[in-house]
Parts: C-alpha cells; sequence; structure tokens
C-alpha cells in the first residue's frame, strides 16, 4: 500500500503554522491545481487537488488535527477508527466490523451515525445543460436557476434562534463521545444528546426549526468554455447544497448537451454536412457558397464531379476543450437531380443521352464498372 504525504508538506506549511497561515495556503493551492485551470492535464490536476482538499478538511479542524498530529494518518482513518481524537478504533468498531453492526451497537458501537447535527459536507449537485452548437463551438455565459438548500439567513447556518448560540452539550461536555461500562468493558461510543457535535441546540431558529438549512432558488452565471461537447462536466466549486452547521458546501457539476445543429455533425474536433449541387455543376464544374461556423466561404468543385465526392476545408472545425489543432469541415457534396421538367427541357436532356450513348466514350465510369461487375458475377453462375 502506497504512503500517503505528509498533510503539512502538501499543504506547504510548518507543523506549528496558525489557522490563517493554513487557510491561506490551501486557497492558493487549490486556486494553481484546480482541474478547471488546468486544462492541458486535468486528470493529475484533480489528483492534485483532491490531496489538497483532504489535507485541509484535516488542518482546518482541531480535533483532527490533534489526532493526526499524534498520530499520524493512522489518527484520522476511519477505516482504523480515526478522527474520533481516540486516536485508535474502540471497541465498539472492532466487534462491530467483525460480528455486525447489531453486536457492535451491544458494545457501544463508536459509528457516528450522521444525526443532524453531524456537521455533514453538503450534497454535490447536477444541473443539465442544453446548448447549441455554435455556443459549444464559440463558448458562452448561461444564467442557470437551480433548486437547493442554502445556509440559513436567520441564525447564519448555526441552527439556534437569532440572539442566541448553541451551547456546550450537557452529557458529554462538547467532547461528541461518551464512556460507558458495558459488564467488563468500558466502552466510547457517540453522544446520543448531540449526536456526536459537542453542542445543544436548546432554543431552535424560527426558520430552519434548528436545520441551519432551508430551501431557495438559487441563480448562478455558469461560463462555459469553447470547445466543450455533449458529456463534458463543468464543476462549479462549492456551489452544491450548503454543508450543515458551517460544514462545507458541496459541488455543482453542470453537465453539457449540444443540441442537434440544422446542418452541421460534429465528430470530435471535425464538422460535417452534405452539399447539394446541380447536375450542371457537376459535369461542368463550378464555385458554389457552402456555410461555416465562421460565415460563408467558396468552394470549388471541379468538373466531373461524383456524387459522394468530400472535401476538405482546413481549419474551419471546432477547437477541443483540452487544447490541441482546430479541426476540419468535411464537405460531402450530393447531385440532385432535376424535377419537374417541362416537355422541352425532358427533349433536352432525352437528347444529351442520346449524344452520350452514341459517342462510344466512356461517360459514366461508375455504371460501366457496375454493368462489367454484374456480367463478371454471372458469367461465373453459368460457367
Amino acid at each position: 500500500m502506497a504512503t500517503k504525504e505528509d498533510f503539512y508538506k502538501i499543504l506547504n506549511v510548518d507543523r506549528n503554522a496558525s489557522d490563517a497561515e493554513i487557510k491561506k495556503s490551501y486557497r492558493s493551492l487549490a486556486m494553481k491545481h484546480h482541474p478547471d485551470r488546468n486544462a492541458d492535464n486535468p486528470e493529475a490536476a484533480e489528483v492534485k487537488f483532491k490531496e489538497i482538499k483532504e489535507a485541509y478538511e484535516i488542518l482546518s479542524d482541531p480535533k483532527k488535527r490533534a489526532a493526526y498530529d499524534q498520530f499520524g494518518h493512522a489518527g484520522v482513518d476511519p477505516s482504523m477508527g480515526g478522527g474520533r481524537g481516540a486516536g485508535a478504533g474502540d471497541f465498539g468498531d472492532i466487534f462491530g466490523d467483525i460480528f455486525g453492526d447489531k453486536f457492535g451497537d451491544m458494545f457501544g458501537g463508536g459509528r457516528r451515525s450522521g444525526g443532524q447535527q453531524s456537521g455533514q459536507r453538503g450534497s454535490d449537485l447536477r444541473y443539465n445543460l442544453e446548448i447549441s452548437l455554435e455556443e459549444a463551438v464559440a463558448g458562452t455565459e448561461q444564467k442557470i436557476r437551480i433548486p437547493v438548500l442554502v445556509t440559513c439567513d436567520v441564525c447564519s447556518g448555526s441552527g439556534a434562534k437569532k440572539g442566541s448560540s448553541p451551547t456546550t452539550c450537557s452529557m458529554c461536555h462538547g467532547h461528541g463521545q461518551v464512556r460507558m461500562q458495558q459488564g467488563f468493558f468500558t466502552v466510547q461510543q457517540t453522544c446520543p444528546t448531540c449526536r456526536g457535535t459537542g453542542k445543544q441546540i436548546k432554543d431552535p431558529c424560527g426558520k430552519c426549526y434548528g436545520q441551519g438549512r432551508v430551501k431557495d432558488d438559487k441563480t448562478l452565471s455558469a461560463k462555459i468554455p469553447a470547445g466543450v461537447d455533449t458529456g463534458d462536466r463543468i464543476r462549479l466549486s462549492g456551489e452544491g447544497e450548503a454543508g450543515q452547521y458551517g460544514a462545507p458546501s458541496g459541488d455543482l457539476y453542470i453537465e453539457i448537451h449540444v443540441r442537434k445543429h440544422a446542418i452541421f455533425n460534429r465528430d470530435g474536433a471535425n464538422l460535417s454536412c452534405e452539399v447539394p449541387i446541380s447536375f450542371i455543376t457537376a459535369c461542368l464544374g463550378g464555385e458554389i457558397e457552402v456555410p461555416t461556423l465562421d460565415g460563408k466561404v467558396l468552394l470549388k468543385i471541379p468538373a466531373e464531379t461524383q456524387t459522394g465526392k468530400s472535401f476538405r476545408l482546413r481549419g474551419k472545425g471546432v477547437k477541443p476543450v483540452r487544447g490541441g489543432a482546430i479541426g476540419d469541415l468535411i464537405c460531402k457534396v450530393q447531385i440532385e437531380t432535376p424535377v419537374n421538367l417541362t416537355t422541352e427541357q425532358k427533349a433536352l436532356v432525352e437528347k444529351l443521352g442520346e449524344s452520350l450513348t452514341h459517342s462510344g466514350k466512356h461517360h459514366s465510369p461508375q455504371e460501366s464498372s457496375w454493368i462489367d461487375g454484374v456480367k463478371n458475377f454471372f458469367d461465373k453462375l453459368t460457367g
């Protein structure tokens, strides 16, 4: 198992650093290594960002920091009973792991129930945003409105009535855990009165009823970078649901969906479209106007162009959001057969057909090749 790096080293602070110094360093490093600011290698940036966040969550909490200073990573590792201020797993956790939660509860299992005052981090949210192809290619800024739990503005998230504040729990005296005698065992478990927070709300807030959070609609301005595609996600850190009782907020993930375009199809950095051309242009050649996302351009069609022929316009595609060369626009021509011909026009077409037939030249290469292939096929069957 790989050894975890020291949390103080991750945040680039001394072991005796103050809370303000730790917070300042965290903000600077989090800004530097945020995946949205490292488009060249977002995966590596996200790994580093998570390490920084984990280190800050431990060192910014006095109890967790004390446990970490005394016992190292083992003191804050939940799988080893860490993060409880005890430094090692208690008897309840051990029996619960081996024999199941019920047996562990008999011995006062120290598992926190995550009750209403546990100070849990806010939930992450997802928002599906539909944008046009033009907006995806050029980038855009969108106003979005989301229903979310926000910090109560009356009690500022404490859950206590305005003018009052939570008091120290009378049972555990602010420790969040109590020791109980179970036969010949002395075990430590989460305080049943404050549910592990060490605080009690005797006079709840009238707006949030002691929860510290209320439902509300939040309007955000989301910047969508140029080059995004369907399935891409943009993270707005801290814009999810508010945490309980001052805990950190969750994140908001915006998932991109690009609407189907009337003209263009997208394949990575390239765009493609079908361009109808007349029978005359296909025979004699010429120039036609074709659309691009930057405006119209002239496309030169050589004489004797066959239907399905593709032409590539360099640099008229999409610049990928994670960097790289701009893609191309691929125009596939489709020869359009004239319709609603007059009697005179039909006569002219018939005359052209007779001329081509009697000239003895190879005027229809694909048709001739196909006919030869069919003839060889039947010759083999009858041979």
